[in-house]
């Protein structure tokens, strides 16, 4: 199987893929001794590659988690008081992975972990537009106007959001069950958007990150992503590399 010569350069740690296409337009790359100018060229797993003539070691193979956050677990992977964090719940050949983003210490849900920075750092940057839904039980029914203004996009003082998906699932005089899809990540938005808007969070789970869907894992579990959904996850980022 044959890699985009940028990518294995950004993989391996060289520089980004931006970075390195100037630096195989320049001529600093070799693939067994030939130098390499063309952009879109591809490399196997037994070519040597050298970059200004020192050799480039392939990049290991990258993990890729989802885990079902639980409530009352933080999302680091050291905690200096002592409370129960994501890495006590990730298989022990996958300790070098890091979390995507964060989840409240009081939400659940889809938590993707891995160890490919470059791949984490798209999947959380605004830019990108990695869709993120959330399934939100609120105290009490939730007004039509609130769900237009979360829809069109909040304009506070404290706080300016981009428009975002809203699905009300039910509603009653004693709870509310509504469902938001949000292409950006501010620090416990969802939290904060309700708060400002006068409503009382019982619950919040992450059922989606993008493809990877929460499904039937339970609590405290985690698994491997599919080939699929890694290859819809770098789909995803890469549509928005301009």
């Amino acid at each position: 199987m044959k890699t985009r010569l940028n990518k294995f350069l950004a993989e391996a740690g060289v520089a980004s893929r931006r970075a390195a296409d100037t630096i195989i337009a320049a001529g600093r790359v070799r693939i067994n001794g030939r130098i390499e100018r063309a952009l879109g060229s591809t490399v196997a797993q037994s070519d040597r590659i050298d970059v200004d003539g020192e050799p480039v070691t392939a990049p290991a193979a990258k993990t890729y988690l989802v885990l079902h956050k639980p409530v009352g677990v933080v999302t680091t992977m050291r905690d200096p008081q002592g409370r129960r964090t994501v890495a006590d719940l990730v298989p022990r050949d996958a300790r070098r992975v890091v979390p995507v983003g964060r989840l409240d210490y009081d939400s659940s849900g889809v938590l993707l972990l891995t160890d490919d920075g470059e791949l984490a750092y798209r999947l959380t940057h605004p830019r990108f537009g990695v869709e993120k839904t959330y399934r939100v039980e609120i105290a009490g029914p939730v007004a039509d106007e609130d769900v237009r203004a979360m829809r069109d996009g909040l304009a506070l003082p404290a706080l300016h959001t981009r428009p975002c998906r809203v699905r009300v699932l039910g509603t009653s005089r004693r709870r509310s069950s509504v469902e938001l899809t949000l292409q950006e990540g501010k620090n416990r938005q969802i939290r904060r958007m309700l708060d400002a808007l006068g409503y009382r969070i019982l619950s919040l789970r992450r059922v989606r990150f993008g493809p990877v869907a929460l499904g039937e894992l339970r609590p405290g579990q985690a698994r491997f992503l599919s080939a699929r959904e890694l290859k819809s996850l770098h789909h995803i980022v890469a549509a928005h590399e301009s």
